[in-house]
C-alpha cells in the first residue's frame, strides 16, 4: 500500500459562537478555518485528520501540509507509521519556523489508515485499556467574567453530568479568588475542580492563588506561568499542595526535562502538541517509566480529540479528557464526543478513527481545497 495523493479543505466555521452572548471583540476574526486533511492511498483506503484554527493560521498550516511533507508521504506505506515519524522528526530540526504539531497530525491520518487496514479501532491496534473515560468541561474565559456567569456556567455543566469542570481564569489573585471560591460552593467539597490560569501570572500571585487552592482542593493548577519558566513552576510546585499540571506547549522531546528536575507534578499533552499518536504514545510510556500522569488536553479540532479518545482509552495515566466549547464538535456523525449520562466519552469501536464524517455539512463549509504540491 502506498499513499498517492493528499488533499486539505478548509472548513470555515464562524466565530460567533465562541464569544456568545457578546460580539466578536475589534480585532478578532470573524471566523476560523479548520484544515481538513485527506491520505490517498492506491488501495483505496484514506486517512483523515484535521488541525486547529482559531487564530487565523488555518490556511496558512493546510498550505504548510501541502508544501512541507507532501514528499515525505506520496509514495510512502502508511502502515509504516515509526519509519515516516521518525523521517518527520529528523525533518524538524532545520523546520526553525514550524512546530511539530503538524506532522503529528498528519501521524493521525496513518494510524486511521492502520486501523482501517486492520479492521480494528486506533485504541486496539495500542492495546486497548478502558471503554471510557470521564471527562471534565472547560468553562472558556469569556464566559465566566462575573460572580453571576461562573455560578450560571458551573450549574450548567453540573447539570449537563460532566464529571467535573475546570475554570479558565487569568484575572489575577484578587479577580479570581472570589470566582474559585464560588465555584466550590456551587459543587460541593469533593466535586472535581481545576483552574488553568492560561501562562499569565508573576509567581507571587501565583503563590497566592496557589495556598487558596489547597484550602478549596481543587485537582490541579494549570499552567500558572510560560511553560518555559521551568524554574518558576518548580518553585511553585515545591511550595503548594495542589498538583501543578504544565508543559502543555512542550514539545516532545523537551519533556523529559521537566520530569527529570521534578519541576511539575502532572504533564500536559495531547496528539495536537506531542506528535501525534505516536509521539503522545512516547510520552505516556515516558511518563509511566517515571511515575507521573499525563492528563490528555484537548487538540480544538474533532478529529483530533476523536484521536485523543482512542489514547486516552489506551492507558491508565489519564484521570480525564477534555471537553471544550462545543463549537469544536462539528462534522460528524454520531459525536463519541458527546457525553454519556455517566459523563464519559465512550470510545468508537469502528476501524481506524471509527467516526463517520458528516459529508454534507463539511462541504456546505468548504471554502478550500487544496491538492498536491502546491509549488
Amino acid at each position: 500500500m502506498l499513499i498517492t495523493e493528499i488533499t486539505t479543505r478548509l472548513i470555515r466555521v464562524g466565530a460567533e459562537a465562541w464569544f456568545h452572548p457578546r460580539p466578536i471583540p475589534s480585532g478578532h476574526v470573524s471566523y476560523w478555518d479548520f484544515p481538513l486533511t485527506t491520505l490517498h492511498t492506491d488501495e483505496g483506503v484514506e486517512g483523515y485528520t484535521m488541525d486547529y484554527g482559531p487564530l487565523g493560521q488555518g490556511r496558512a498550516s493546510a498550505y504548510a501540509v501541502q508544501d512541507v511533507y507532501y514528499h515525505d508521504l506520496v509514495g510512502k506505506d502508511p502502515l509504516n507509521h515509526e519509519a515516516i515519524w521518525q523521517s518527520f522528526r529528523q525533518k524538524q530540526r532545520h523546520l526553525y519556523n514550524f512546530r511539530e504539531a503538524i506532522w503529528g497530525n498528519l501521524d493521525v491520518a496513518l494510524w486511521d489508515i492502520k486501523g482501517k487496514v486492520a479492521d480494528i479501532s486506533i485504541a486496539k491496534l495500542l492495546g486497548q485499556y478502558r471503554e471510557k473515560v470521564p471527562t471534565y468541561a472547560t468553562c472558556p474565559p469569556q464566559t465566566i467574567t462575573t460572580l453571576e456567569e461562573v455560578e450560571q456556567e458551573v450549574t450548567q455543566k453540573v447539570k449537563q453530568g460532566f464529571r467535573g469542570i475546570k475554570l479558565q481564569l487569568s484575572g489575577g489573585s484578587a479577580l479570581d479568588i472570589p470566582r474559585l471560591r464560588k465555584a466550590r460552593e456551587l459543587v460541593g467539597p469533593d466535586f472535581p475542580l481545576m483552574l488553568d490560569s492560561s501562562a499569565v501570572l508573576t509567581f507571587d500571585d501565583a503563590l497566592v492563588i496557589g495556598y487558596e487552592l489547597d484550602e478549596l482542593r481543587y485537582e490541579w493548577f494549570e499552567e500558572p506561568f510560560p511553560d518555559a519558566h521551568i524554574g518558576q513552576l518548580k518553585k511553585l510546585s515545591d511550595t503548594i499542595r495542589t498538583p501543578v499540571l504544565a508543559a502543555e506547549t512542550v514539545g516532545l522531546f523537551e519533556l523529559s526535562n521537566y520530569m527529570t528536575n521534578g519541576a511539575i507534578d502532572l504533564i500536559r499533552g495531547d496528539v495536537h502538541h506531542k506528535s501525534g499518536v505516536t509521539g503522545i504514545m512516547k510520552a505516556l510510556g515516558m511518563c509511566e517509566m517515571m511515575g507521573y500522569g499525563l492528563e490528555i488536553h484537548t487538540a480544538g479540532a474533532p478529529l483530533l480529540d476523536v484521536a485523543n479518545l482512542h489514547v486516552g482509552c489506551a492507558t491508565r495515566l489519564s484521570r480525564f479528557l477534555e471537553s471544550h466549547h462545543p463549537m469544536f464538535r462539528f462534522g460528524l456523525k454520531n459525536d463519541p464526543l458527546e457525553i454519556r449520562e455517566d459523563g464519559c466519552q465512550y470510545c468508537p469501536t469502528g476501524p481506524g478513527l471509527g467516526v463517520e464524517l458528516d459529508w454534507d455539512w463539511l462541504d456546505n463549509h468548504t471554502v478550500e481545497i487544496i491538492r498536491g504540491c502546491t509549488y
